[in-house]
């Protein structure tokens, strides 16, 4: 497991026997390599995978609209509207950093956090667990960005919340937070 203080998850005893775990590459961002995995017939196969830290999404309701950040994604060259999210630090618990990403990325705090999904992503090549948090009760404060963090703060209304999550171009996170949120009725 990566120590690089970030949390990353502990992965359970195998169902079928590992030979072989070998990393190829650490990027310091996330790091690629393979495990030699003996297959049910008896076969042995290399199965490759990404490592990628912990992840929280943030879905906050003031005032009856959801807020959104709007940023330019370079690795797909478009700009998204997107729920806030960031990296879970070692020893922070979901709510824990989803409070810390809402602040710092959108300058709110909430008076409260809770659980509301909890998903391993891409499983056929991530090694990528993500959690997402529904934060109520917004007050502003100063916002905190990462010197890579270019981003706009946007308020849509909930009755609206589903259907801009969900235009193009969008990603997996954004709709899966509004989607679990809608399905817990929060929205």
């Amino acid at each position: 497991m990566t120590d690089d203080g970030r949390r990353h998850e502990r992965l359970p005893d195998p169902e079928w026997p590992v030979l072989e775990s070998e990393i190829e590459y650490d990027t310091g961002w996330f790091t690629g390599g393979y495990d030699l995995v003996e297959q049910p017939n008896g076969t042995t196969k290399r199965y490759y995978w990404a490592e990628l830290a912990t992840a929280v999404v943030v879905v906050a309701v003031a005032d009856d609209h959801v807020v959104f950040v709007e940023q330019y994604r370079p690795n797909i060259r478009q700009t998204q509207l997107e729920l806030p999210a960031g990296v879970v630090e070692r020893g922070e618990s979901f709510t824990d950093a989803g409070l810390r990403e809402l602040r710092e990325e959108t300058g709110f705090a909430a008076d409260s956090a809770s659980v509301i999904g909890d998903v391993w992503c891409s499983t056929g090549v991530l090694r990528h667990r993500r959690g997402f948090v529904f934060a109520e009760g917004l007050t502003p404060v100063e916002r905190d960005l990462d010197d890579n963090e270019f981003l706009s703060v946007r308020a849509v209304p909930v009755e609206e919340a589903i259907e801009r999550a969900t235009e193009p171009p969008t990603n997996d996170a954004t709709v899966e937070g509004v989607l679990l949120a809608r399905d817990e009725g929060l929205l």
